[in-house]
């Protein structure tokens, strides 16, 4: 598969607007600010949830919600997928009938960056994932990935106020999603690699948000054996990733980073002394999203 399949278009009307306003100054600006709409999923005849979305890929995220969340099944055939752009709303359509009235509280999925929905069974599918164990990641990978994906046009480095995900192979980014959550970043790719039958043993999920307890487990429902950050982690997430054997990497900004989980699948074999510093004006913008 060639590099960026799929990549962000900072230039697209319907996902940033201009806003007028004033710098510290006093001085009139006009601002490119990232627009959100809610996006509400059925399966079958059910409601499932409300998410707040920027709106692109619809049927990718509806697929990779409900995948993440246990209520599509890895064999389910999918009929159809309607999406109506005016009701904003999304219909996956499977040919086993499915049910999930007791297990579901109709919830809105805000677009703060930790703010995901997570029903009932999840942890305890968490347990019985398998990641592949001769996988491996090479830090000239590492290396590669981050200089491609921190200088590629994005909305990210347009509008801020957002999160990136970028599945990856080797040194080559293949998939990147961006949304104002970074769980809807998440689940697009899961639908992506669904519908298009990617497999994951030999994957790299790359993020630009914190390496969360929900972060860890997503990656894990996916089968994708590392998951990168440019930010850092909390200690749920790290306890979690160590249970699933999980090879985990954060703060990897420039040339530095720290790997806390599944150690024995990482490569040493870049010279530090080739490596390039962080562009200033990426690393400053980067970490004004990184808080978001």
């Amino acid at each position: 598969m060639d590099e960026f399949h799929i990549r962000p278009d900072p230039h697209d009307p319907r996902l940033t607007q201009a806003v007028e306003g004033l710098d510290q100054d006093s001085k009139p600006v006009a601002s490119r600010v990232v627009m959100e709409r809610p996006l509400t999923i059925f399966l079958n005849r059910q409601e499932v949830v409300t998410s707040m979305t920027i709106g692109d890929h619809p049927e990718m995220l509806a697929v990779g919600f409900l995948l993440n969340q246990n209520m599509l099944r890895a064999d389910d055939e999918i009929v159809a997928i309607d999406h109506d752009e005016d009701l904003d709303i999304v219909v996956v359509r499977t040919a086993r009938e499915t049910n999930y009235e007791e297990k579901l509280k109709k919830k809105i999925r805000t677009s703060g960056c930790a703010q995901g929905t997570v029903f009932g069974d999840i942890m305890e599918t968490f347990g019985q994932a398998k990641l592949a164990p001769d996988a491996r990641v090479r830090t000239s990978w590492l290396y590669a990935l981050s200089k491609k994906i921190n200088t590629s046009p994005s909305l990210y480095l347009e509008a801020g106020a957002i999160h990136g995900c970028v599945l990856c192979q080797e040194d080559r980014p293949l998939v990147y999603m961006e949304d104002v959550g970074r769980h809807n970043a998440v689940d697009k790719i899961a639908g992506y690699m669904h519908m298009n039958k990617v497999p994951a043993a030999d994957k790299i999920f790359y993020t630009t948000g914190r390496l969360t307890s929900e972060m860890v487990i997503k990656t894990v429902q996916m089968g994708i054996p590392v998951l990168v950050s440019r930010s850092g982690f909390t200690a749920w997430g790290v306890e979690l990733a160590r249970q699933a054997n999980l090879t985990l990497i954060g703060r990897m900004k420039g040339k530095r980073f720290l790997a806390l989980s599944g150690l024995d699948r990482i490569v040493f074999d870049a010279d530090l002394g080739r490596v390039e510093d962080e562009d200033r004006r990426h690393a400053r913008k980067a970490s004004h999203a990184d808080a978001d």
